[in-house]
């Protein structure tokens, strides 16, 4: 295992954990930019813009793109976040130029007038279709709540209101204020052949013009406040709880990942013993969100309406006992273990490993091989995870229900 860095004269960074004994290859374009950079009036830009990547280039028309992708026989799609759009694929390795030509041809989009216009009916779509999933409405509607007018608050699909209204050269000048070669990150993971890789980088990538893509990270200042939204339609109560947490820079990062396990993993956790093996909650998960300068502990709840306020005092009294005794020394040992063998199992593949290396650089601009991740990990004490709970205390959460119930 070797990890290979360079940076053209543009700003672009080009990385590599290079593995000749893997039996494939994975890269992406990791693009510092979500639906914290937008505007109020641009809401949901990102995720469309990421949809419209694939609607061809000067090159290569949509169906270009599906060809060349298919004839690799890549696995490929992209994704985006609050914070980042991350466009990535996997192929065998003697396809790692081809693939690196395409992606790279993607990342300078046509965004053509007709295919915008078509594409909009889909983004549309999928924000109706969200709409009919419990889950992805309270987690939305918890966010904004939680953050306000933190830019963390804003939802990645924005409103069926911004993005009708949403423009193509509204989002022409968005690309053209958000994807500088220097607010991109280019990353290979696996049996790649690194000078290779990064020639063709040169090659496809030098001519971008460099610019400025700030972005403002602020930690958020969240106040915690209770709300109820009533749906009629739906037959279980949703709720959701939120609190303050490390950023993605923070060492105490380590600790929160274990916390969260031990308090809310799906199974042999707190929460999983107190609300789902007695048939209070259907579900009940606590995960761990580090961001940009921010961070947040999330915890959520599905129950009978009949028993979802008896749920919700179960998992404060469960929190607010964990904040005042800390973890046990078995529960440690397993929520380590458990968090080890995620992030091997994951890293067994390429394509595994592609999102680690690429957001170590993207949020700590460092490189950590999976046994130094591995090693920090199991080096977290239980006075520090203790200590991390009180200091971010989980009662003082932002709380949200979704459901019949008219009130909390």
């Amino acid at each position: 295992m070797e990890f290979k860095e360079a940076r053209l004269s543009n700003g672009l960074k080009i990385l590599a954990e290079v593995n000749p004994a893997a039996a494939s290859m994975a890269l992406g374009f990791f693009v510092r930019t979500g639906s914290r950079d937008e505007t109020a009036a641009l809401a949901g830009v990102s995720h469309f813009l990421e949809h419209m990547m694939f609607k061809g280039t000067d090159r290569r028309s949509p169906f270009d793109i599906s060809r060349d992708f298919d004839d690799m026989g890549a696995m490929y799609n992209a994704f985006t976040s609050e914070e980042n759009t991350v466009y990535y694929a996997a192929v065998l390795p003697e396809f790692q130029g081809r693939a690196l030509d395409l992606l790279a041809d993607m990342m300078r989009p046509a965004l053509r007038a007709d295919d915008f216009h078509t594409e909009k009916q889909v983004i549309l779509e999928e924000i109706a279709l969200k709409e009919d999933v419990p889950q992805h409405r309270l987690q939305e509607k918890l966010m904004a709540q939680h953050f306000g007018e933190h830019p963390l608050g804003r939802n990645v699909l924005g409103t069926t209101e911004s993005i009708s209204a949403l423009t193509r050269d509204d989002m022409l000048a968005y690309f053209q204020h958000r994807y500088s070669p220097s607010n991109v990150t280019l990353t290979g993971v696996g049996n790649l052949n690194w000078d290779a890789f990064a020639e063709t980088a040169r090659q496809s990538c030098s001519h971008w013009q460099d610019f400025q893509a700030a972005r403002d990270t602020a930690e958020a200042r969240p106040a915690a406040t209770t709300a109820s939204v009533a749906d009629a339609k739906l037959t279980r109560q949703h709720l959701g709880m939120m609190s303050r947490a490390p950023s993605a820079c923070d060492e105490q990062r380590y600790a929160g990942h274990l916390l969260a396990a031990i308090l809310g993993d799906a199974t042999g956790s707190r929460l999983f013993y107190a609300l789902v093996e007695p048939a209070i909650a259907d579900e009940a998960a606590c995960h761990f969100e580090p961001f940009d300068g921010s961070g947040a502990f999330c915890t959520f709840i599905c129950a009978d309406p009949s028993r979802a306020a008896e749920a919700l005092r179960i998992a404060r009294r469960e929190y607010a006992r964990f904040q005042a005794e800390g973890p046990t020394e078995d529960e440690l040992a397993a929520a380590k273990n458990k968090t080890a063998a995620a992030a091997t199992l994951r890293s067994e593949l390429p394509m595994g490993r592609l999102l680690a290396v690429g957001f170590d650089w993207v949020y700590r601009r460092s490189y950590r091989p999976l046994a130094e991740q591995l090693q920090r990990i199991m080096a977290v004490t239980a006075e520090q995870v203790h200590r991390l709970a009180q200091n971010y205390d989980l009662t003082a959460a932002t709380v949200l229900g979704l459901g019949p119930n008219e009130s909390l």
